[in-house]
């Protein structure tokens, strides 16, 4: 076959096994490790060499800094709950692949994530679900029809990590063992808040009050909260408290008895992956509005950029900010941000 692919290799087992695997199926990998200053270059580089494949280091720093870091710190600002690993992917993870592609006449790109890719019976490219539970298309569902014309997703067909970790350890890949990667990859202690803090999102502690706004107690700042949340409120009442609503403008924190549940949301910046769906019309589909297993059945109204979301069954707290994507059984439509 002796096809050139580029695969982002990370330093950890996914993306090592991904690589081995396509060697195997027969494609001339080169590897490509997006340096940002959070470490896992001397991983990548030992699994290259195990492997035989070229390694290239691509700084990209400047690039997540740029279209990440600062989306995540404002997105907090306006008390919104971001997404960063689905922003991540489109603007710099794969933007450096499709780069580095064209550079070396590198037709395919190809990283270690859980989903799978095909076609329909006219050849339009389709991002779809992994057989995996760990299925990660959510994350990728900004991708554009043109890239992913020239993804493999070689875990796609993985049963579950184990299985992975099986291949890796069959292969003598020396990150075998290393555990996953924390959800958000630039704060790497988990401690967000403080991450947030320092960068001077330091939003002040405020009031907590009820719908109809009789103040409860005292709020810690509104980048401690989201939507539905009901741990760590630290305030008395006769039942269970859930978050209902961040006011930005007067920096108020709504608690609720009652749970939080819409019929309706209202997306933006929406995305197609397979934009055919949307060309007639209003569409009926199943929207994830959080990385999760679950879906809800619903009708989408698209709108130029934006689109209407109304379910068959009220959903639980979506929350603004984060992605609403939309799916036709494994196929993966595209999806927008929660207003």
């Amino acid at each position: 076959m002796n096809q050139k692919v580029v695969l982002g290799l990370s330093g950890g087992v996914d993306s090592a096994v991904a690589a081995a695997l396509l060697r195997e199926q027969g494609y001339d990998v080169h590897g490509l490790f997006m340096e940002t200053g959070l470490g896992g270059q001397d991983e990548a580089q030992r699994a290259a060499d195990v492997l035989g494949i070229p390694l290239y280091i691509d700084h990209r720093g400047a690039d997540l800094e740029r279209y990440v870091c600062r989306y995540f710190a404002e997105e907090y600002r306006c008390a919104r709950t971001p997404n960063p690993c689905v922003v991540c992917n489109r603007k710099v993870k794969f933007h450096a692949l499709a780069a580095y592609a064209d550079q070396i006449g590198a037709q395919f790109l190809a990283t270690g994530h859980y989903a799978r890719t095909g076609r329909d019976t006219q050849g339009r490219p389709l991002l779809l679900r992994a057989h995996s539970e760990k299925d990660q298309s959510y994350m990728l569902h900004r991708l554009t029809p043109e890239i992913l014309s020239r993804c493999l997703f070689p875990l796609g067909e993985a049963a579950d990590k184990e299985q992975v970790r099986a291949l890796a350890r069959d292969r003598a890949l020396p990150v075998a063992g290393k555990k996953d990667s924390m959800d958000v990859c630039f704060i790497p202690d988990g401690d967000w808040q403080g991450w947030l803090e320092k960068r001077g999102v330091c939003l002040p502690p405020g009031n907590f009050v009820d719908e109809q706004g009789h103040v409860l107690g005292q709020h810690k700042g509104l980048h401690h909260y989201t939507v539905g949340q009901r741990k760590g409120l630290g305030v008395a009442a006769s039942g269970r408290l859930f978050v209902h609503a961040l006011r930005p403008q007067t920096n108020e924190v709504v608690l609720s008895l009652i749970d939080v549940y819409r019929s309706e949301i209202t997306v933006q910046d929406v995305n197609y992956c397979a934009p055919f769906y949307a060309e007639n019309g209003p569409f009926s589909c199943e929207v994830r509005v959080r990385y999760s297993k679950r879906a809800s059945p619903a009708t989408v109204i698209p709108d130029r950029t934006a689109a209407r979301v109304v379910f068959s069954t009220p959903v639980r707290a979506p929350a603004a900010g984060q992605a609403a994507v939309f799916y036709d059984g494994d196929i993966v439509i595209g999806g927008g941000f929660i207003d």
